[in-house]
């Protein structure tokens, strides 16, 4: 079996074509063609004569992209599945960094140095300051935007396991939602339990005693008893003693048969904790198995591609860099002091107005089922 003979190649937006002789069905990317090189069939696509190739018709090993049937693609493959005389073959890589919408952003680097030329200087707002202090005053700048100004709201799906417990990401700092996900893609929110806990358990000798390690330290147990019986209960489901009764995967309500019922329990969705000692996340075992998206606020600063700026928070992030360099220095005037803070309360407050991305004629449509008519 020979090589694919490459008779015309080219290099654009992570792609490389070929011209098929409709004898030589396997062929050789290299890492001078792409970079990474692909390590799946799921990160590329394979183009014939501009018609996408069902990934049925060839396989990926190692580099080598190898035609093994037609069973699809008749018109642009012979019946061995080589790619018929003269017609271009395109590889294009699927999973990679495009960095698509960057243009909206603007990166830390960028915002440190237009600090240093347009506020630091001879007869500017603040006369000399090092780098790295201007660095760590942006870096904490874009913390405090991300909590509740900029859109740093991140993302997990994971199944949940037998042990009903999720691991908090290492960038997490709250919670916006978590919901599990049915047959139809449809989220459902899971609400959170405030009537247990994971505590830590102690472990007793016969008579109650503590018991201690060489060391002197007290013993403790792997997991709380508290949360085994969380686990074990079926908080939401098929027990006479909930407030749903599950049918086909579907909860129907049970009408007319509870009274004086805290709404904050009467949901079949399940329910959850989370322990930030252990950095995790406890399920009722009513999902187990299920589909679980955890959306979640990060600080912005987690990694280096986290570090960029929504253009319209641009000013604001200008604002409190200055505000906290003067705010810290020595013999600064206070009223200089108060006129930065009160230009960097309007520069947030214009950037989260800027980015709450309200739109009329969605906020109508959303609230035209609504007990108001509202004219639009």
């Amino acid at each position: 079996m020979s090589l694919f003979t490459i008779s015309q190649e080219r290099y654009y937006n992570n792609s490389v074509n070929f011209t098929g002789d409709g004898v030589t069905y396997e062929f050789t990317l290299t890492s001078a063609m792409f970079s990474p090189l692909p390590t799946s069939e799921s990160q590329f696509e394979i183009f014939v004569n501009n018609k996408q190739i069902n990934s049925g018709n060839y396989t990926y090993n190692s580099g080598i992209i190898t035609f093994t049937n037609n069973t699809n693609n008749t018109d642009v493959l012979e019946g061995d599945g080589s790619p018929k005389n003269g017609l271009q073959v395109t590889v294009v890589q699927t999973e990679r960094n495009e960095k698509l919408g960057s243009y909206q952003h603007i990166s830390l680097a960028d915002i440190v140095n237009n600090f240093m030329i347009s506020y630091v200087g001879e007869d500017k707002i603040i006369p000399k300051i090092k780098r790295s202090n201007v660095l760590f005053f942006a870096q904490r700048a874009i913390q405090e935007l991300s909590y509740d100004t900029l859109k740093s709201e991140k993302s997990q799906e994971i199944e949940v396991p037998d042990n009903l417990q999720m691991k908090l990401p290492h960038d997490y700092v709250n919670y916006v939602k978590l919901s599990w996900v049915d047959n139809s893609g449809i989220e459902h929110r899971i609400y959170p339990t405030r009537v247990t806990s994971n505590p830590t358990a102690l472990l007793q000798d016969n008579n109650y005693n503590y018991l201690f390690d060489s060391n002197g330290n007290l013993m403790t147990a792997n997991e709380s008893e508290t949360n085994k019986k969380f686990k074990d209960a079926n908080t939401a489901g098929d027990s006479g003693d909930d407030y749903y009764i599950k049918d086909n995967d579907g909860f129907q309500e049970i009408k007319g048969n509870r009274y004086g019922s805290d709404p904050e329990f009467m949901n079949s969705n399940g329910s959850f904790f989370i322990d930030p000692v252990k950095g995790k996340i406890f399920f009722s075992n009513h999902l187990s198995g299920k589909i679980i998206t955890l959306k979640y606020i990060s600080d912005g600063v987690a990694t280096a591609e986290e570090k960029i700026v929504h253009k319209f928070a641009e000013e604001a992030m200008y604002k409190s860099i200055a505000h906290a360099v003067l705010a810290t220095r020595a013999n600064t005037p206070e009223y200089i002091v108060n006129r930065f803070k009160k230009e960097r309360f309007a520069a947030v407050r214009q950037a989260k107005l800027r980015l709450s991305n309200y739109k009329a004629e969605e906020l109508t449509q959303a609230l035209r089922g609504q007990s108001k008519w509202i004219k639009h």
